[in-house]
C-alpha cells in the first residue's frame, strides 16, 4: 500500500499526504510547499508516508 501512496505523491502530491494523514496540519503544509514549487511537495509526501 505504501507504494501506491508514493506513486500518488510524485503525481499529486497533497492526495499521497490526504492518503497517509487525513486532513491535518501535514496536509496543508503539503499543500503550501507544492503551491510554492512541485519538487518540495513531492520531498514532504514521500517523507510523510516514508515516516508513517
Amino acid at each position: 500500500m505504501d507504494l501506491i501512496r508514493i506513486i500518488l505523491a510524485i503525481l499529486l502530491p497533497p492526495l499521497g499526504v490526504f492518503l497517509q494523514v487525513g486532513i491535518g496540519a501535514q496536509f496543508w503544509i503539503n499543500i503550501l510547499l507544492t503551491l510554492l514549487g512541485y519538487i518540495p511537495g513531492i520531498v514532504h509526501a514521500v517523507w510523510i508516508i516514508a515516516r508513517r
